[in-house]
């Protein structure tokens, strides 16, 4: 998969999975599109129920913005892989809608796909860029489920469960993604790393929720997590 962009050749598709995000929607589609990057950005609402979907109609359909509505939820990984397969991009960037990762870092991320160098690009929560200094416990998780994508994959990735994870539309081309939660992260990444693909890490700010500001990961979906990686080093 080689190939090589510039910043005026891509054709990127921002895909932001979205679940009771009342609080935070417009401001992160503003800060999306403030990038000036974006060739559409495209919302999928997995079944909100706060006053969400009150709001996505003002942005359907202006400046770039798609929405589709999931009638229930199902979780993340369901709702990405909704704008999967509907974004019209060369290249897919998924954003999450809570804040917690900052839209200024796509000129970074983008690079070594533009460069020719990458064809996945993982945004590392790890890499010694500023970040709140917050939820010891969930850093914890985070890198020993990266340790053991490294173990069972042969890779040496910082961060496997990042939110930002930027990719060429041929990488998931006939890639069979199953996932409905948070367990997408290491399906999506076992998945390329069994295709041999070339991924880069780069360094990104990060500013977390925690439980009280409606973070919404938790321990079962650390052991899903655990399962996807067994699982998916030996079968499609």
């Amino acid at each position: 998969m080689c190939g090589r962009y510039n910043r005026a050749m891509i054709n990127l598709s921002v895909i932001i999975p979205v679940y009771n995000e009342r609080n935070t929607i417009r401001e992160i589609v503003r800060r999306v599109q403030a990038t000036g990057l974006p060739t559409e950005i495209l919302i999928v609402d997995d079944g909100s129920k706060d006053g969400t979907r009150d709001i996505l109609p003002e942005m359907d359909g202006k400046d770039g913005v798609r929405v589709i509505l999931h009638e229930k939820n199902q979780g993340k990984g369901a709702a990405v892989r909704t704008g999967i397969q509907n974004a019209r991009g060369e290249v897919m960037l998924i954003q999450d809608a809570d804040l917690e990762y900052d839209p200024r870092e796509y000129p970074g991320l983008l690079r070594p796909i533009e460069e020719g160098m990458a064809d996945v690009v993982y945004g590392s929560r790890f890499l010694g860029s500023p970040h709140r200094a917050i939820l010891f416990w969930n850093m914890v998780a985070n890198k020993l489920l990266t340790l053991m994508t490294n173990i069972l994959y042969n890779t040496i990735l910082t961060d496997m469960e990042t939110g930002y994870k930027v990719f060429r539309r041929e990488v998931v081309d006939g890639m069979k993604l199953r996932a409905n939660r948070f367990d997408f992260e290491p399906e999506f990444t076992a998945k390329i790393l069994k295709r041999r693909v070339r991924v880069f890490d780069v360094p990104i700010a990060f500013n977390p929720r925690d439980y009280s500001e409606g973070k919404k990961i938790g321990l079962r979906d650390a052991f899903e997590a655990v399962w996807a990686l067994i699982k998916y080093r030996f079968v499609d």
